[in-house]
């Protein structure tokens, strides 16, 4: 037998472990699919949360459609939320969002709108129909006369597919609301 010199030692031990294969690494496969799985656990629920607002409790409903994602109004009753940016702010002089007409606050309003709208100009065939999706998150106490304004705008400016946020109410054993 001829003796091989170290450089063919190398090589053939090279090529050897080269036909040997690679081996699956399982315990990193089975970390990413545990945190897949936990994820997709957590994240099927139905329960739509439009935002947590300590400050808003929102009126009761029986109303079984879930709400979808869209522009939101947010009502206090010193400050005007659009989109969580604050277009109105009651001053010291000023009167809060009572039954009496605003007009600063119906034209800071409309002028939100109308921006919010022209950074979206492709509308889908349903918005076509119904017009832009808006949902307006007001405080139960909140005056119908003010939440009349503001859909009164929203309905101006093409925003005509109107929600109001409320907390569902839980369903009695008998089958009433």
């Amino acid at each position: 037998m001829m003796k091989q010199s170290a450089r063919s030692r190398r090589l053939a031990k090279h090529h050897k472990r080269l036909k040997a294969g690679s081996k699956l690494n399982l315990v990193a496969l089975m970390d990413i699919f545990t945190i897949l799985v936990f994820f997709l656990i957590v994240n099927q629920s139905e329960v739509r949360v439009l935002q947590n607002i300590e400050k808003i409790s929102l009126p009761v409903s029986v109303a079984d459609v879930l709400p979808v994602e869209n522009l939101v109004i947010t009502v206090f009753t010193d400050t005007v939320l659009v989109q969580e940016r604050p277009i109105w702010q009651k001053g010291t002089d000023e009167i809060g969002l009572t039954e009496q007409q605003n007009p600063e606050f119906i034209n800071a309003l409309t002028n939100e709108l109308t921006y919010q709208a022209s950074k979206r100009t492709e509308l889908s065939e349903t918005e076509q129909q119904n017009g832009r999706a808006v949902t307006i998150i007001g405080d139960a106490s909140t005056p119908y006369v003010v939440l009349k304004q503001i859909m009164a705008a929203c309905a101006a400016t093409g925003y005509r597919d109107i929600s109001l946020a409320v907390e569902q109410q839980a369903k009695q054993a008998n089958g009433e609301g």
